[in-house]
Parts: C-alpha cells; structure tokens; sequence
C-alpha cells in the first residue's frame, strides 16, 4: 500500500522565503504547494483537502491572521503562523484564533521541519479519533464507545481512567505529556489524588496491554519529563 505524503500549503508573499522553505519540505518527501497570496490559497482548499497550512502573518490584502480565522472555522486543519515581527500581540492573537503554533522569522529550518512533524502526528490522531477507531500495537480501539480489542477479538477491560489515560495518549502520539497534563484528563479523581497516580495508571495499562517497559512499544518513558505514546496509529 503506498502511504500519500502529507500536504502542506505555504502561503507566502516573499518570494525568496516561500521557494526555499518549500524546496527544503519536499526534499524531506512531503507534497507543497505555494501560494503568493490568500486569494491563490483559497482557490487551492476549495479544490483539495491538504494537512497542513504555514502562513505569513503580513500578507498583502488577506492577511495570516484571517486566513487562520476562516480555516479555523471551516476545519481543524493544521496550521502555523510565521512572522517577523518579535512581539508578543501577534503570536497571542494568533493562537487565540485558532493557530496550532507560531514562529518568528529568521527561523530555524530544522526547528520548523521538528514543530511541522509534530503538528501532523497530532492532527493525524484527531483524524482517527473524529472516525471513532483508531488500531495500534495490534489492538483496535473505539474511543466512543470506551471499548478496546486485541488481535484476536477479546476485549480488554479498561476503568474509566484507564480509558481517559489510554485517550489523551492516542490523541497526542510521540508528544511527551509530563504528570500534572495526564492527570488533569482524569474526570473522576478522588480526593488525594497526585500525579503518582498516573505512574500507577500506566503502570497497569502497560499491564493489560502487554507492553513490557524495559522495551516498550506503546508507553515510552520519558525520564524526568513524563510519559510518551510511542505505537503507530493505523
């Protein structure tokens, strides 16, 4: 089965920056497309349905930021804003309007290539949880209805921690969630509760899920930080 590259729209006016950023995303495998303007841009969504969009905030005409409120609007499309401004209203603005993230420019390409990987990871698992049933590590699990299977069809019983726990993992694959974050997605706590809970908690998914810690395939530790959703998602 061929995997289709991620699609990612750079909307950029600079010609310079716009033709080198995305030289350097295709050399990496994904599929770009460039956009001078938000009018080009707009001709392109309405005919495609791409992964990511990254947007100049200081456009001619439309700028990033109501192209961020529109697309916010109509899906959950990745996006990231870039400007060269260094102030903080912008990159507040922006993110209160809907933009996943927001770098100043000169940026780092690398630092770029890092957040625009990320980003995909997470919107990939919003795709599959939006279709309710997300497969990994050999197990298939609806997220609606709180229930998870094995290869083999049995289920595997989850409490309603575990599930919230086991929920904001596939939500946030390779994304290292420290305690206080895995914690807080737990609805039902009682009292004295405190993030070594959470060690308990993974401790027993790592349990009914098979997944030995020493070599894990589902729940990477991160020393120090917390833990990380390490299986792909199918």
């Amino acid at each position: 089965m061929t995997i289709r590259p991620a699609h990612i729209v750079v909307i950029e006016d600079e010609p310079v920056t716009r033709t080198a950023l995305a030289g350097y995303l295709e050399s990496f495998g994904y599929r770009v497309t460039e956009c001078a303007s938000a009018e080009s841009a707009e001709r392109v969504l309405a005919l495609e349905n791409p992964d990511l969009l990254i947007v100049d905030i200081n456009l001619t005409g439309k700028d990033g930021l109501e192209i961020t409120r529109e697309q916010r609007a109509r899906s959950e499309i990745g996006i990231i804003l870039l400007s060269g401004r260094t102030d903080d209203v912008d990159r507040i603005v922006g993110l209160e309007l809907g933009a996943d993230d927001y770098v100043c420019k000169p940026f780092n390409r690398r630092e770029l290539l890092a957040r625009i990987k990320n980003l995909l990871r997470r919107t990939a698992a919003m795709r599959q949880l939006a279709r309710r049933v997300v497969h990994f590590a050999g197990y298939t699990f609806d997220t609606a209805a709180r229930h998870i299977t094995d290869a083999e069809g049995a289920t595997i019983q989850l409490t309603r921690g575990e599930y919230e726990l086991l929920r904001a993992f596939v939500l946030n694959p390779g994304v290292v969630m420290d305690r206080d974050r895995l914690l807080a997605t737990i609805t039902h706590r009682q009292n004295g509760t405190n993030t070594r809970t959470v060690d308990v908690m993974v401790k027993r998914l790592r349990a009914k899920l098979g997944d030995d810690p020493k070599v894990p395939r589902i729940f990477g530790t991160s020393h120090g930080e917390g833990y990380v959703f390490t299986a792909p998602l199918g």
